[in-house]
């Protein structure tokens, strides 16, 4: 892409907004050096690096770029010996503690960032000479005392010699006074000395460093400081020298770390570069785009980069994919240039990794080249030389466009008679476009208004102009070809009525034809956008009503949680009740088991007691359908059932009557409804086992209970029906596999186990009996 494209769409001037933007001078750089890429996975990095950026300043964080200097040339002078001042050695100080910024804030930073985090891990912290370049160079660029003993001695004697030497002069200001033009002490030289006036020259005695322009006045080094004045001077020699060899010795350490502060400085100025970019993207309210290599290019309320936000008017524009060609008709001063260039400028800035100016989804080509050819030609005199000119930069065009092309013409055939250059303008979008290329080109010549028309992958487009203002809209119209307004214009401006009919009879029926077609097209334009305007009101209301209808529901479903807390809470108070009095009928079956012989009326009073300890609860429950039952099938004695009401599992004994049946649910015998009833299994054969062999309620229980796999809550309520089972089986301990998983359940059995009043103890598995994935509980 040649810099002269670059110039005409006016790249330079998004440079100097992105310029503005960058914090160092090695960012500022890579900002002026910002070229359009036509690699597109280098621009899809480009613009990841973009978005990340852009990510953090939405979060109205930023990253501390300050106190980095472009320490490249001192770096340089360093590693071929030469000795940097006390400034330069600060520089690269700052730079060093700089990187150590924006190391830490990048690798702090909570948000998913990898490629600026990566950034950051290849800038080393070369901590050690940054504090050596501390400990001896001030923050105002000065080495200081504690660079070397030898300077602090050195400075020491040049503060004492000092010292003495002023205090000799001022002995001179207090005794003569009369002698001195000004009672105060001066430096010439590099040495202190006394304003005399001339007639006391040969009084005060010694040395005349310098006199007033008027020659009244003579600054001399009296012969009684010479002395101290030569020691001070050779101690400030010794200071320059050991000043001297501390600065080769920091350049020398500089110089020893050359690639890792040469890394550093690359890597911030890339970290500044990228910042830059996101910054201009906030400034321009831009989008990131989606990059492809097919030539598509759709763009929702694009504005020109170079405009501003409340000036830019914003079009929607797409190309590439329905169609391969734009062709903007319409009179002169209508926004076409703008229009061309703004296409052209957002497809080099998205190229460059920089958002567009256009609503979030747009999507950008990369192209290998875009051709523009774009001058001011918005006079009315047009000449041969303007023609020319065009023609020459067409051809060159010509020699290089492909199908990876963008082509840009404005006033395409412009310059010369209007029919020749209407037909030499469509043969040339005829053999640009058979090349496969995206063209958009604008023109006022009336011929080109139906060449949409007539081509495939082409489509007219024109830009609004609205008559009653006399004023162009700027407004994008994709589909309409632009027609001559010159009528309506002049019919407003005052023109006699007669005039305008008369030029209407000379214009020809075909042209006649076209004009109507775009008024009716405008008309239709129009109508389409009014239809839009109100569904598009219609969805934000539904919008507005789903909301409120989510809001409505979800508070609702609170409510609805609400109650249902309440009722769990009053039934786990009315099965608190059950549990305690099911304990009761447990402890009195057990001392019934000690009975060889079980009395009637007792087992009538415990079966009184269980039938009693169920729960009453107050809250109705849904009808839902009822699982399958025994009262559809056939039962047997013998048949396995459960029995619904109490949830424990029992024996068919006999059929009492139609309706009823005597069930024996572990010792205790009940004759229950055919509906409570749900079978289990088949018994082929049945053997009534005696009244006084107490088994529990469920004999079959076994001594284990695995939960491995169960929700928490399930789990313990499945626990505890087993332990019930258990307890009424007589077991003296059961083990529970929970397995080891994340422990919650193993937790969860233990205090469980701790609250059950028929626990005795609960301990872990032994090697044995599975380990710390079993808990055995022992029973009382």
């Amino acid at each position: 892409m040649n810099d002269r494209i670059l110039r005409v769409l006016e790249f330079n001037k998004i440079i100097e907004q992105l310029n503005s933007h960058a914090a160092t001078m090695i960012g500022k750089d890579l900002c002026s050096s910002l070229k359009p890429s036509v690699n597109i996975e280098e621009v899809k990095s480009l613009h990841d690096e973009t978005d990340e950026a852009s990510q953090i300043l939405r979060l109205n964080k930023a990253i501390p770029l300050g106190g980095i200097s472009d320490i490249r040339p001192s770096i340089k002078r360093s590693v071929i010996g030469g000795v940097l001042n006390a400034g330069e050695c600060l520089d690269v100080a700052n730079t060093l503690y700089g990187g150590r910024q924006v190391k830490g804030f990048l690798e702090k930073i909570e948000e998913d960032l990898p490629i600026l985090k990566e950034f950051a891990q290849q800038i080393v912290a070369l901590r050690e000479l940054e504090i050596h370049i501390n400990s001896c160079v001030d923050d105002n660029g000065q080495v200081m005392d504690s660079a070397s003993d030898k300077l602090r001695s050195i400075r020491s004697s040049i503060r004492t010699y000092e010292s003495r030497v002023r205090d000799k002069l001022d002995s001179y200001t207090k005794s003569k006074s009369k002698m001195l033009s000004d009672a105060i002490i001066t430096i010439r030289n590099d040495r202190y000395v006394l304003p005399v006036k001339q007639e006391y020259r040969g009084t005060i005695g010694g040395i005349v460093h310098d006199q007033s322009a008027s020659g009244s006045t003579l600054f001399m080094e009296p012969k009684s400081v010479v002395d101290m004045n030569n020691q001070l001077q050779e101690a400030k020699v010794k200071e320059r020298q050991e000043i001297d060899r501390v600065l080769r010795e920091l350049s020398g350490h500089i110089a020893a770390n050359e690639a890792a502060l040469y890394e550093n400085v690359d890597v911030l100025a890339k970290i500044d570069f990228i910042t830059a970019r996101a910054k201009l993207g906030v400034q321009m309210k831009a989008a990131m785009p989606k990059i492809n290599n097919k030539g598509i290019i759709k763009m929702q309320q694009a504005r020109h980069p170079l405009l501003e936000m409340d000036e830019a008017i914003a079009n929607d524009v797409e190309i590439g994919e329905n169609y391969t060609s734009i062709v903007i008709t319409g009179p002169n001063t209508g926004g076409k240039t703008v229009t061309l260039k703004m296409i052209g400028l957002c497809t080099v800035m998205a190229q460059s990794g920089l958002g567009v100016p256009a609503l979030d989804g747009c999507e950008m080509a990369v192209f290998e080249d875009v051709f523009a050819d774009i001058g001011d030609e918005q006079s009315i005199e047009q000449n041969l030389s303007t023609f020319s000119s065009h023609m020459t930069n067409i051809v060159s065009i010509l020699k290089q466009v492909n199908h990876n092309s963008l082509v840009l013409f404005d006033e395409l055939g412009a310059g010369t008679d209007p029919q020749e250059g209407a037909a030499l303008a469509m043969s040339l979008l005829d053999e640009v476009i058979s090349r496969g290329a995206r063209v958009i080109a604008t023109t006022h010549y009336p011929e080109l208004k139906a060449y949409g028309y007539n081509r495939d992958n082409v489509v007219n487009a024109s830009v609004e102009f609205d008559v009653e203002t006399l004023k162009p809209t700027y407004r994008l119209l994709i589909g309409v070809p632009g027609r001559s307004n010159a009528f309506e214009i002049s019919k407003r401006l005052g023109l006699d009525e007669t005039i305008i009919n008369q030029a209407k009879s000379h214009i020809g029926i075909d042209s006649k034809s076209v004009e109507n077609m775009i008024a009716s097209l405008e008309k239709s334009q129009r109508q389409a956008e009014s239809e839009y305007q109100n569904a598009h009101e219609i969805l934000v209301e539904s919008e507005q009503l789903r909301n409120d209808i989510v809001k409505e529901w979800k508070q609702f479903e609170e409510k609805r949680e609400g109650l249902y807390k309440k009722a769990e809470e009053k039934a786990e108070k009315a099965l608190q009740k059950a549990r305690v009095e099911a304990e009761a009928i447990v402890d009195e079956i057990r001392n019934m088991k000690t009975d060889a012989q079980l009395k009637e009326h007792e087992w009538i009073e415990a079966r009184k007691m269980l039938e009693e300890a169920q729960p009453d609860l107050s809250v109705k429950k849904k009808d839902t359908p009822k699982k399958k039952s025994a009262s559809n099938q056939q039962l047997q004695p013998g048949d396995e059932i459960k029995l619904l009401t109490v949830n424990q599992h029992g024996t068919i004994l006999e059929k009492a009557s139609d309706k009823e049946y005597l069930v024996q649910v572990g010792v205790m015998k009940v004759k229950v409804k055919r509906e409570d009833l749900q079978l289990v299994s088949k018994k082929s054969t049945y053997t009534e086992k005696p009244l006084t062999t107490v088994k529990g309620s469920n004999y079959h229980v076994k001594t284990e209970l695995d939960l491995r796999g169960e929700r928490f809550e399930d789990a313990l309520s499945k626990l505890e029906k087993y332990l019930d089972d258990a307890l009424l089986a007589g077991y003296p301990k059961v083990s529970i596999i929970h397995g080891k998983g994340t422990g919650a359940l193993r937790k969860g059995v233990k205090e469980f186990a701790q609250k059950h009043p028929r626990i005795s103890d609960a301990r872990p598995g032994a090697a044995g009996e599975g380990g710390s994935g079993v808990t055995v509980l022992e029973l009382r």
